[in-house]
């Protein structure tokens, strides 16, 4: 079970937290959150949190929601309630570099999740407003240009994104029923959305994960 809870870091996240990533190799702690400057880094070992890594020169645009590191650990991507709605960053020991440029063609709104394909050639970001979820190829140059929608979009904002292990699938949780909508996935983009669950979710889906087998 639990045991003693770790202390507070030394600097606080400046408000509400809503979206939180560990590095892959575990060494860093991501917290999205209200108020400047939405996003805080810090060191993460043993002993608990370390001092927090200076903000990025560029700051998201407004309140941060969801966040993500690449597999690679190159990469952190934080999502926000402002335009553009997304903001990408080099990541090293050395904390942020200079944030990519924005995508071609903007989320449509306010970003609530964001996940990496396992192989880390693709971004997908969840998002408040048609079409509800985005996914883009990403590289070391940034944001390549965004997929066609699904042709069955998700049925309302979307929540909670995720890839299966082997990249082959992609689930959206979402505010409307069926409440999770899944699709095949290929460097093609989006397939024809699997059938719903026999039995459906009785509400809005806050998140959605793949189990491993």
């Amino acid at each position: 079970g639990f045991g003693t809870r770790v202390a507070n870091p030394g600097t606080l996240p400046a408000g509400a937290v809503w979206g939180l990533a560990f590095s892959p190799d575990g060494a860093f702690v991501a917290v999205a959150h209200d108020n400047s400057p939405y996003i805080s880094v810090y060191p993460w070992s043993s002993s608990g949190y370390g001092t927090k890594i200076a903000n990025p020169s560029t700051l998201p645009a407004g309140n941060g929601y969801g966040v993500a590191f690449s597999p690679n650990g190159a990469t952190i991507v934080v999502g926000h309630n402002t335009s553009p709605y997304i903001s990408a960053y080099p990541w090293s020991s050395s904390g942020f570099g200079t944030k990519f440029d924005n995508p071609g063609t903007l989320p449509a709104s306010l970003v609530n999740a964001i996940t990496f394909s396992p192989d880390g050639a693709f971004v997908a970001v969840v998002h408040d407003s048609s079409p509800y979820v985005s996914v883009y190829p990403w590289s070391a140059s940034g944001f390549g240009t965004k997929f066609a929608n699904p042709g069955t979009l998700p049925a309302g904002n979307g929540y909670g994104v995720a890839f299966s292990p082997d990249g082959a699938f992609i689930a959206v949780a979402h505010a409307n029923t069926p409440y999770v909508s899944v699709y095949p996935w290929s460097s093609s983009g989006f397939g024809t959305k699997v059938a719903n669950p026999g039995t459906l979710l009785t509400a809005p889906a806050s998140g959605v994960a793949f189990g491993i087998l």
